[in-house]
């Protein structure tokens, strides 16, 4: 039978995503997939901590589930070791070597949301040619957009990419962080928490007003609701005071009096810093907080980004003065990294902290061999992880900023 064009079925399918439920996502693109051409295709998300990807069930795979008392398990790849993670990591189609034996090839397609990372979409046919995998693509691209807008009320979706409960305050503060990675063609910009389903006190936020990507990186005192509920405080001071026309300083002082008047007796450190994408300016802020690096040219420029540090929000009873607001001029291609003190200071079984330079290295290699930035970040914080042998004792929290403009 003959396939149907790509944009009936691309339009179908965003017309049916307005209503679809959770469970009928994958109804949904397996329907799509066949009309295009596909012999089957499935959907496959990231866990929260990008160990694996797991599939999303169609109604009739559920309905087995349910029969057999929902005690199979859900089938899971790894990221760092198949096909399909291999796709995930570096964002490029992967399609499996021809086999005398199989009728059938197999294709793992990104599903990237903006320039945020998702999950794959496996498609299968007897032949997969460059241009039924452009389509393959244009679904994916599909895909990705009925995800993003599902997740963040879709219980289903939460529960299949969560691989253990989580934590009351670390609820919380994912409820409050936005998405891992955003971008435009001038600037991308990625963040990570660890550990994920015990986060306390870190928080990291990153958002586009025109041409100006703002950047903040928080880390309040302790481990307990109250630091989850510290760091949420200051992030909503941070917004309502940036989209009232507020500059930096103003983020600093409108956070320092929340905290005084509201969660009194908390301290908190952080990073505030506007880039400007358009002419490379950097503007930042730092309160009590480990300096930000610079990367240039595949290298850590030492000091670049040292200077005075303010102390930590939440002393204003002390008769403190403003932060002092600092600037610098980025180059195109230009890297910054921010990053709290639970990445620096996490220690082996030894002792043995893992140490600036260690972090610098990791990032460095990782951006020299290629790789997009949310990859060099998620294998970053699994070398820390494996460095405190997976038992970590702080919030460790990165966000890696580039600035990429175009034609330059």
């Amino acid at each position: 039978m003959e396939s149907d064009t790509l944009g009936s079925v691309l339009a179908d399918v965003l017309a049916a995503s307005h209503r679809v439920g959770p469970r009928e996502i994958s109804d949904l693109v397996q329907d799509a997939g066949r009309r295009l051409g596909l012999t089957d295709a499935g959907v496959y998300v990231a866990d929260l901590q990008q160990s694996d990807l797991v599939a999303l069930l169609t109604s009739e795979q559920t309905r087995s589930r349910i029969a057999e008392g929902g005690t199979v398990g859900l089938e899971t790849l790894p990221i760092d070791n198949s096909l399909a993670g291999r796709a995930y990591r570096t964002e490029t189609v992967q399609v499996s070597l021809p086999d005398a034996d199989d009728t059938e090839r197999t294709g793992w397609i990104p599903v990237v949301d903006g320039i945020g990372r998702l999950g794959v979409l496996r498609v299968t046919a007897p032949d997969l040619d460059a241009s039924l995998l452009h389509q393959c693509e244009a679904l994916a691209g599909l895909v990705a957009l009925i995800l993003a807008t599902k997740q963040p009320y879709n219980d289903l979706l939460a529960d299949t990419m969560r691989t253990r409960p989580m934590s009351l305050q670390a609820e919380l503060l994912w409820a409050f962080v936005p998405p891992r990675t955003i971008g435009t063609s001038a600037v991308t910009s990625t963040a990570l928490l660890e550990p994920a389903y015990e986060v306390g006190g870190d928080a990291y936020d990153h958002s586009l007003a025109g041409e100006v990507l703002h950047l903040t990186l928080l880390d309040a005192m302790g481990h307990d609701l109250a630091s989850g509920g510290c760091s949420a405080v200051a992030l909503a001071a941070c917004r309502s005071t940036r989209r009232a026309g507020g500059q930096l300083v103003d983020v600093a002082e409108e956070i320092d009096h929340t905290l005084d008047r509201w969660i009194p007796e908390r301290l908190l450190t952080c990073v505030l810093a506007d880039l400007d994408t358009t002419t490379g300016r950097f503007d930042w802020i730092n309160c009590g907080h480990p300096a930000p690096l610079l990367i240039r040219d595949g290298h850590v420029v030492t000091g670049a980004l040292d200077r005075a540090v303010h102390p930590p929000l939440g002393l204003t009873g002390y008769d403190i003065p403003a932060p002092a607001l600092h600037s610098t001029q980025l180059q195109p291609g230009d890297r910054l990294l921010l990053f709290t003190d639970g990445v620096t200071e996490a220690r082996s079984s030894t002792g043995e902290l893992f140490g600036e330079q260690r972090l610098a290295d990791a990032v460095v290699r990782c951006l020299t061999a290629g790789l997009p930035a949310p990859e060099a970040l998620r294998r970053l914080i699994r070398q820390i992880l494996v460095h405190q042998d997976q038992r970590p004792h702080d919030d460790a929290t990165v966000l890696l900023a580039e600035w990429h403009p175009p034609g330059r």
